[in-house]
């Protein structure tokens, strides 16, 4: 669908990335990893023509749809949450036009039996399939189901898209995108402005979504459960792996582990080999046998090891001072700002080294409590106090707005520093990977994420025995947020952290608080507990705000539903078989070209990686044929 060929993208003498090579099927679910600042949001810009590579091209069929979600973007305002989102509808006679088009093309080509041919029926029927989900049901109905997965609540969607904070607005944006339904879906960090249950959502609908999707994300379970593919970039060059993330790092693992061995293996030879040179170099009854060598090693195919980028995180919080068994309480409180309570009658109660997660909703008072606990917010009713002998560690979320502009990351270190920690500043800021000229940026240019280290590497300042952490992860990479889990796992002090990220989240926190409605609920146990509870209950509540709305916008007609389903079946399996046997003539010509090889191999050939794909090839075709055989009865 989407080819990349030979691009790089250079900035003066630094080069982002380096003649990078990838393929885009229709169907591939790719999550697009790397360190921050390595190239990903740039691939997505070079798809979506809004940024050119310095060299190479990208290649993409016309009229193919695509679907981008940035991390920033603009916003619409003078509509309704809903009316914003329905104005997607409003290009569905794209879709007409585009299959009339294909169907006209489709009656004039002759050669049935080409791939271009079979590309062009399967295109065909994934638009017809289109079309006929968005005559399924009610448009506005479809736009309530997606905006309540996303997290809006009926009484919101008639609310003005400016009165939205960010998040919320890029949710709207998100929900538009989805129910565009494009062909290809690229999303830049969909998940940071998600709560938990939103996430479950959309990870839902990417799961059962046909389409091709190009996904960045720091989520490791968001990307295991939602793609099939994993497309590394690590200093400038592509890895490609076909299986998710867990297992891309186990396979990535595998193979530098080969490279190593078999590079010091060839290394134990070499060095062998050169040390016959020299003794025996000048003896003529061994001048043959020093000759073949010496060739012997000018025509050794050197083995190298992939460049990988070595630099992490290490994070280890300095041992916390003993406090008094219970650390926080809260009675009957009542939090908010003037005329708007956001959560009331809480009862809270943490003991030293419990290390406990707040979730729920954006908007329901997570950061509120932490602002409270912090001592930044007073209660509107009822007691917030902390324990005795406890000393207070607050990350705040906003590290943007906290840290000064101005100062550079030593100095804003340097500023609060006290004691012996002053002389060994310069090690602490190198466990959060500033290191050299790093230490001398100026905070404004810092990204989200080098923040975030930087707001972490204050807390390290001070023995702390509480630390509270809101989003402590956002815009982190995913070694450096395993990192500062096993770190957190092994603090002796106690934790509250809110975060959105399953993953970091499991196996950290053993007690959670969860904000709903209003009100504070306590529940024991794990993340994964508490959402497998949760998930039946919003998956209930959704279905009910979806009957309510189809009740009040359209009659059902199940015969006229019936009659749809059956063309789209007929239609998905005639393409099925058309698609089969372009797939089995090509398994059939890449066998024959194996057989020949194998027949007589040359010095090059690897036999076994040559048998290897002979085999796979096989086993495919056979399963291909099989399927192709019981469509066709």
């Amino acid at each position: 669908m989407i080819s990349i060929d030979d691009v790089s993208v250079a900035y003066g003498g630094f080069v982002l990335l380096d003649r990078i090579n990838f393929h885009i099927s229709g169907t591939d679910k790719i999550g697009l990893v790397g360190r921050n600042g390595a190239g990903k949001s740039t691939v997505m810009k070079l798809i979506m023509g809004l940024q050119s590579p310095s060299s190479g091209q990208i290649d993409k069929p016309s009229g193919i749809s695509i679907g981008y979600l940035p991390q920033l973007m603009e916003h619409s305002s003078g509509r309704s949450v809903l009316e914003e989102t329905m104005t997607v509808f409003s290009e569905s006679a794209w879709l007409d036009d585009k299959i009339a088009a294909i169907t006209e093309e489709l009656g004039a080509r002759s050669d049935y039996e080409s791939e271009a041919y079979a590309a062009l029926i399967e295109r065909l029927g994934d638009l017809n399939d289109r079309l006929t989900l968005s005559h399924s049901e009610p448009p506005e109905v479809r736009a309530r189901k997606t905006l309540a997965g996303l997290g809006f609540k009926d009484d919101e969607l008639d609310r003005n898209t400016e009165t939205f904070s960010q998040g919320w607005n890029m949710r709207i944006e998100l929900a538009k995108i989805l129910l565009r339904q494009p062909d290809l879906l690229m999303l830049d960090e969909p998940t940071n402005h998600l709560d938990i249950e939103s996430i479950e959502w959309l990870e839902d609908y990417l799961k059962s979504r046909r389409g091709a999707l190009l996904l960045v994300s720091h989520d490791r379970k968001f990307l295991d459960n939602v793609t099939n593919r994993t497309v590394e970039i690590m200093l400038g060059h592509i890895h490609d792996y076909k299986v998710p993330y867990t297992k891309y790092t186990e396979l990535r693992a595998e193979r530098i582990a080969q490279q190593t061995a078999a590079y010091e293996n060839q290394q134990r030879m070499i060095q062998k080999t050169e040390e016959f040179i020299q003794a025996f170099r000048y003896k003529p009854t061994k001048s043959n046998q020093v000759q073949s060598r010496i060739k012997a090693l000018e025509k050794l195919d050197k083995v190298e090891i992939d460049e990988t980028d070595k630099v992490s995180l290490t994070v280890k919080f300095p041992p916390a001072p003993r406090s008094g068994d219970l650390v926080y309480k809260a009675s009957g409180l009542t939090a908010g700002y003037p005329r708007k309570v956001v959560f009331s009658g809480a009862e809270i109660e943490i003991k030293r080294g419990e290390k406990v997660a707040l979730v729920g909703r954006n908007g329901e008072g997570k950061t509120t409590l932490m602002r409270v606990i912090a001592g930044e917010l007073a209660p509107l009713a009822g007691e917030s106090r902390l324990g005795h002998n406890v000393d207070l560690g607050y990350f705040a979320q906003n590290q943007e707005d906290i840290l000064d502009k101005s100062e550079t990351v030593f100095s804003t270190l340097d500023r609060i520093a006290t004691g012996d920690i002053r002389t060994r500043l310069r090690d602490l800021l190198a466990q959060f990977l500033f290191r050299g000229e790093d230490i001398d940026k100026r905070v404004g240019v810092l990204s989200g994420g080098e923040r975030a280290r930087l707001g972490m590497a204050k807390l390290m300042l001070q023995n702390h025995n509480l630390l509270a952490l809101d989003e402590p992860t956002n815009h982190m990479d995913i070694k450096s947020k395993d990192i500062l889990k096993q770190a957190l796992k092994s603090y002796d002090g106690t934790l509250i952290v809110v975060s959105h990220d399953r993953d970091f989240l499991d196996g950290l926190t053993d007690k959670l608080y969860e904000f709903r409605d209003g009100k504070v609920r306590e529940h024991l146990g794990s993340v994964s507990e508490y959402l497998a509870s949760r998930k039946l209950e919003s998956l209930q509540e959704l279905e009910r705000s979806v009957v309510q709305a189809k009740e009040q916008s359209v009659k059902d007609d199940s015969a006229y539903r019936a009659l749809k389903e059956k063309n789209k079946q007929d239609r998905k399996k005639k393409n099925r078989i058309s698609y089969l046997e372009c797939e089995i003539e090509k398994l059939e010509n890449r066998m024959a070209e194996i057989e020949k090889i194998l027949a007589a191999p040359g010095p090059e050939d690897d036999i076994m990686e040559l048998t290897r794909s002979y085999l796979e090839c096989k086993r495919d075709m056979e399963a291909k044929t099989e399927e192709w055989g019981s469509l066709i009865e």
